[in-house]
């Protein structure tokens, strides 16, 4: 006997929601009709509590991810079934779009499918690392320390994002801030100061001339470059989706002194790590070397990853493969001939990974703290030659009256 969702409405108008059992909707219907509702919808468990997880699956967070996973795994360690874990976790969690993708999951795996199966139909959720981590830890019957590794690597993956991101917040709003306020200098202000000595009828110096052609410039074409500057941004955006553009593009990126590394040093890092989780899991090399490709957002640094794979296929070690591909740093290499020589490839990636992870952070801080002061230079070097291109004709002035 299922379970069946419904939907109806009384003789008053009045909505009624719940769940009653049954071995077809059609009886579900009848019944309903016996105590005087008229049904409007009756719907499995199992596929309404699927229609509401992926209505809200888009709202799952990182963080909120990382909980549920280590939840799960906690009451399963402790002995509790896992559509009761479902359950109980969904009963505890406040927000709804976890909650929702919960309740359908339980709904599945009460009805006898694996979890990595009703997990693979929120991918909007769930990446394909994560669903094939759990299939995994269901096949090998290790599903709770699968899934506490899994918690943990969601949760380095949140870590290292959040200080990418705080380090960099502070440059990037000092930035816009002082652009806003020299173009606002230059737009109302400069206009207004200058204008005095323009009446004069003498000479300016080459410097204040200089700062009343950009500023007339600015107040003239300043609308056009920001149509430009939009327009010219959504169709590099539309040319990314061409697979070609998007490669030399992103070769391009990779090959700037501090923004390339910075970005392939977090691609690596992500990749060595879901690598070395998958691999720990049970998951075959090749497969996870696939796997572990997808997570790659650099579409070279992608590509290099499954042509490794296919020559891991052939015959190849793993060490020899990344090695080829010359994005590996030396010292990850080092270690993944450690592992694969002593079988313990899956322990070594993952020191691998928490070893890039901190290198990163620790050359993303550095780069941070010689950044601010730069940018504080450079903006008080603006301002000091708009402020002398204000001053000069005051100079001339006053040697003019002495």
């Amino acid at each position: 006997m299922a379970a069946f969702h419904f939907e109806a409405i009384d003789a008053r108008g009045r909505h009624h929601r719940g769940v009653q059992e049954g071995d077809h909707p059609r009886q579900v219907r009848a019944r309903l009709r016996e105590q005087g509702l008229t049904p409007l919808d009756v719907t499995p468990v199992a596929e309404a509590a699927e229609r509401r997880g992926r209505r809200r699956a888009g709202r799952v967070g990182v963080r909120a991810l990382a909980l549920m996973t280590r939840q799960i795994a906690t009451l399963l360690r402790a002995g509790v079934p896992l559509a009761e874990a479902l359950q109980a976790v969904a009963a505890q969690t406040p927000k709804r779009a976890p909650r929702a993708i919960l309740l359908a999951l339980h709904a599945q795996v009460s009805e006898g499918q694996p979890l990595a199966g009703a997990m693979h139909r929120f991918a909007g959720t769930f990446p394909a690392d994560y669903v094939a981590t759990v299939a995994a830890g269901e096949q090998t019957g290790h599903l709770d320390a699968v899934l506490e590794r899994l918690a943990e690597h969601t949760e380095n993956r949140d870590r290292l994002r959040r200080s990418v991101t705080a380090a960099l917040i502070y440059p990037a709003l000092l930035s816009v801030v002082s652009v806003g306020i020299v173009v606002a200098m230059l737009v109302f202000v400069v206009p207004e100061v200058v204008q005095v000595f323009t009446g004069l009828g003498r000479p300016l110096p080459w410097l204040t001339r200089a700062l009343i052609t950009l500023s007339a410039f600015l107040r003239d074409w300043g609308l056009a470059l920001l149509t430009i500057g939009a327009l010219g941004l959504v169709a590099l955006l539309r040319a990314l989706r061409r697979a070609g553009f998007r490669r030399r593009f992103e070769q391009m990126l990779l090959r700037l002194p501090l923004l390339g590394s910075m970005l392939a040093g977090n691609d690596i890092a992500h990749f060595t790590r879901t690598f070395g989780l998958l691999v720990s899991s049970g998951v075959p090399v090749v497969e996870a070397l696939r796997i572990a490709a997808a997570v790659l957002l650099r579409l070279p640094l992608r590509e290099a990853a499954l042509a490794a794979a296919e020559r891991v296929r052939e015959g190849s070690t793993v060490f020899a493969s990344l090695q080829r591909t010359g994005r590996i740093p030396p010292m990850t290499l080092h270690l993944i001939a450690s592992g694969e020589g002593s079988g313990r490839l899956g322990e070594m990636l993952e020191r691998a990974a928490q070893q890039l992870e901190q290198d990163q952070e620790a050359w993303i801080t550095a780069a941070v703290r010689v950044l601010e002061p730069m940018l504080i230079l450079l903006m008080g070097g603006i301002v000091l030659v708009i402020v002398l291109a204000i001053l000069l004709p005051i100079f001339d002035l006053n040697q003019l009256m002495a």
